[in-house]
């Protein structure tokens, strides 16, 4: 007989479940974001080869314009990827390893890459306060302030930091229930 208690969703705690649907709401609104971003980008770049082409005109802009469009896409819609688990991963280690085998391989992996983008994240706020504080701009003629793309990474950062914690959470959660 199955009760509510049984399913893995009611098990977990109620602060842990707001958290995933507050992050999944947040990436779902940075991939949309994303989206956008890549085309804007898209379109930069076809009238900047158009402007260049047919009407000569320089367009000192849109090469830095691209290349933040372009860092906000990837590194915000990062955590709605790691999500679906659809970032990279050795799929021949999988089918080669004994089940119990990969889910400790799986859980050193989360922990490993929790490290590493932990780490980014507080160095890109790091460099985000410098940017900020000391006024850094771009060196190019157009001179954009570089807090823009420095934010950018630093959001995007933060919220691949935070998927990897919640999945770490879930993994041990999952395993320290009684079977």
């Amino acid at each position: 007989m199955a009760h509510g208690l049984d399913d893995v969703e009611t098990a977990a705690p109620l602060s842990r479940r707001a958290a995933d649907r507050i992050l999944a709401f947040i990436n779902n609104l940075m991939v949309k974001a994303s989206s956008i971003a890549l085309v804007a980008a898209g379109f930069v770049l076809t009238y900047s080869v158009i402007v260049r082409y047919f009407l000569k005109i320089s367009t000192d802009w849109q090469d830095e314009t691209s290349v933040f469009l372009i860092i906000g896409a990837v590194f915000l819609s990062s955590a709605a990827v790691q999500a679906m688990r659809g970032h990279v991963a050795i799929e021949t280690i999988i089918g080669l390893l004994p089940p119990r085998v990969n889910r400790v391989r799986l859980i050193l992996v989360d922990v490993g890459s929790l490290a590493f983008c932990a780490f980014f994240a507080w160095k890109s706020w790091t460099l985000l306060h410098e940017a900020w504080v000391d006024g850094y701009h771009s060196g190019s003629t157009w001179g954009p302030p570089l807090w823009i793309p420095y934010s950018l990474m630093t959001v995007g950062m933060t919220l691949l930091s935070v998927q990897i914690l919640l999945q770490v959470i879930d993994e041990v959660a999952r395993r320290s229930r009684p079977r």
